[in-house]
């Protein structure tokens, strides 16, 4: 049974480092992903609170932070990525049974689970059909693409507004994970919507009308 961590900036850290020197998918906790979320908001919340009383050094020090644990945890999923593509491919060859696979997330497990089956439709179409004297039957990949009507990118666009920024805003990430700033103020950005309209309504940045 893996022991519970608390999840810190210097256990993260730890964390690759094990990741990095073992050749075997590392355990976690099973919460770990929603544990590093609420800890990428608390730190979030400290360079929010920009006006209050933590020291200037101390919010550049989280800002650091912050760009370090991105980094991290980049490095840290595709080391277990590249495990699990491994994972799955030993277990489509062998068909045992007998595969450690309890350092799995659940999530992760998913992956495995879809990869080990893409391994064995490939592997029977074509080095059995091969193995047996036929030519390689490739089944169609399934189509992911949603129905119904098709809608252009210039369409899925999203709405953005152009902003003035009042004060120094640092760098943040926004909902679908991109990256914005740092900001100064006085300058000028096109963002999108909501973005802009949480800047807007916490005094960081004002929306500029097009005349």
């Amino acid at each position: 049974m893996v022991q519970e961590v608390v999840i810190t900036y210097e256990t993260l850290f730890e964390l690759l480092k094990i990741e990095r020197e073992k050749p075997d998918l590392q355990k976690l906790e099973p919460a770990f992903f929603s544990d590093i979320i609420n800890y990428i908001k608390d730190k979030k919340k400290i360079l929010e609170a920009r006006d209050s009383a933590f020291a200037q050094e101390e919010m550049r020090k989280t800002e650091r932070q912050l760009e370090n644990i991105y980094k991290i945890l980049k490095e840290l999923y595709e080391r277990r990525e590249k495990k699990i593509i491994s994972l799955a491919l030993d277990k489509s060859r062998t068909k045992s049974n007998l595969m450690d696979t309890s350092s799995l997330l659940k999530e992760e497990r998913v992956v495995f689970d879809a990869l080990t089956n893409l391994f064995d439709t490939y592997r029977d179409a074509i080095l059995y059909s091969v193995l047996n004297e036929k030519m390689p039957f490739m089944p169609p990949m399934e189509d992911k693409k949603p129905k119904g009507d098709f809608r252009t990118a210039l369409e899925l666009k999203k709405p953005t507004k152009l902003v003035r920024f009042i004060t120094h805003v640092p760098k943040f990430v926004g909902p679908e994970l991109e990256e914005y700033g740092p900001f100064e103020g006085e300058d000028i950005a096109n963002l999108p919507a909501e973005v802009a309209e949480v800047l807007i309504s916490r005094g960081k940045a004002e929306e500029m009308k097009e005349e």
